[in-house]
């Protein structure tokens, strides 16, 4: 069953996305919404502020999950949450939850997070903005001494990434890691030892659709599935001098058809393939490769879609095997089924947004890459706010979005998160 099925695409360049159209409206006062603003510049500094802990030197940052310099931001955020109410709490995946408490806590808290590591080559605003945005959320609560009836948690979680421990390459053990910069924690690593009553999520787009449709804010309404798959051909080294054209059993020539094949069936399915990594063996300008491992990232809107994308994948390249006298094995190693968000933080996000901006500033839009609230949907109601990327750029230190479009997204988080403060306070004092 489809996912969107009003809005099918091929690819992103031509996504069919949804207006702005307010659905239901919310209780909180205008009064309340107006006297809570977020401070741009000091949002502005603070973010700039931790990029010291991994400056590449080139605008961006690298900063691995569980590292001196993850060791180092963390501690600042830890310090920091303080200062605004929170308490932190540390699980034992590193994740750490700063909860402010409400009127009511007896009720789980609504979280807001995202994580503060990078990619190797990484910017100063996937996922880094949304922790902050979160710390921001906390001081505009705190200085106007405003309580929310829900407690709030501002969240940084553990190695968002993946970027490190994903392979064995640098024998470091993660749980060796965690407890070598003092951030293995005691509370078990569980949405029922920290439960939440909602989780909204602030991040930059990471692609070009906001900015090229002049649009300030994204309301997104759910994640693509996608996944990872590790294809394996098996040929036969020899002498590339000796054996005629004819006779080889060429396990990058294999490859290299398997790769153009894999392109075109994402674009007969309306979906995205990326062939990132590719190693040949023996390594020998003089010899036929023998072994090739190459891994195909795979994305599409629509899961049956993409799990068909996957099958047709498998067999045309089964085919191309034969036909070139080698064998290939696929593994699928990865797997994340796309989902839809919650109506309601989605309704949240949707009235804060058209509020603020109006129907025209803000577009629906679903998102392309994975983020935590993947998970998060799993388990509570769950939603995203996306501002626009310069030109799309993302995983890059060239990665920017301006402070003005920084501050917006922030403030529609803030007003997002008290709008479904309401709903929880209508929900729990009937």
């Amino acid at each position: 069953m489809a996912l969107w099925t009003s809005r099918t695409f091929r690819g992103l360049a031509s996504l069919n996305l949804r207006p702005c159209v307010l659905k239901t409206s919310s209780s909180i006062s205008t009064r309340a919404l107006s006297s809570l603003k977020v401070n741009q510049q000091r949002l502005w500094d603070s973010l700039h502020h931790t990029a010291q802990w991994g400056d590449s030197k080139d605008g961006g940052v690298k900063r691995l999950t569980l590292t001196p310099e993850d060791k180092a931001v963390r501690e600042w955020f830890v310090d920091h949450v303080q200062e605004y109410g929170a308490k932190p709490t540390v699980d034992q995946m590193g994740s750490i939850f700063a909860v402010r408490p409400g009127e009511n806590n007896d009720i789980p808290p609504i979280g807001i997070g995202s994580h503060l590591d990078t990619q190797p080559a990484g910017g100063r605003y996937d996922g880094i903005l949304g922790v902050h945005a979160g710390i921001e959320v906390l001081r505009v609560l705190q200085e106007n001494n405003h309580r929310t009836y829900a407690p709030l948690a501002v969240i940084n979680w553990t190695n968002e990434e993946g970027a490190r421990f994903n392979t064995d390459a640098d024998g470091k053990v993660f749980r060796d890691e965690l407890q070598s910069i003092g951030f293995l924690g005691q509370a078990e690593a569980s949405h029922k030892t920290n439960p939440l009553s909602a989780h909204f999520e602030y991040h930059i787009e990471q692609g070009p659709i906001l900015e090229e449709d002049n649009r300030s804010i994204g309301i997104v309404t759910g994640v693509q599935g996608m996944g990872w798959l590790i294809a394996t051909v098996t040929g036969r080294s020899q002498h590339c001098g000796t054996t005629p054209m004819d006779r080889r059993s060429d396990a990058l020539l294999t490859a290299s058809r398997m790769i153009s094949r894999v392109n075109e069936i994402a674009l007969e399915f309306g979906g995205m393939t990326t062939v990132g990594v590719i190693n040949s063996e023996p390594q020998s300008p003089g010899t036929i490769p023998g072994k090739v491992t190459f891994s195909i990232d795979f994305c599409h809107l629509d899961n049956a879609r993409m799990d068909r994308m996957v099958a047709q994948t498998r067999e045309e390249c089964g085919k191309i095997a034969e036909k070139h006298s080698t064998s290939v094995d696929i593994k699928q190693i990865w797997r994340s089924p796309g989902v839809v968000f919650d109506d309601d933080c989605v309704d949240c996000v949707r009235s804060a947004a058209i509020n603020r901006f109006g129907k025209d500033g803000c577009i629906e839009l679903p998102a392309g890459a994975g983020h935590d609230s993947v998970n998060t949907s799993y388990i509570c109601p769950t939603a995203m706010v996306f501002i626009p990327s310069k030109d799309g750029i993302s995983h890059h230190p060239l990665e920017y979005s301006s402070p003005e479009d920084c501050a917006n997204g922030a403030q529609v988080l803030l007003d997002a998160v008290l709008r479904y403060d309401t709903k929880l306070r209508q929900k729990h004092e009937v």
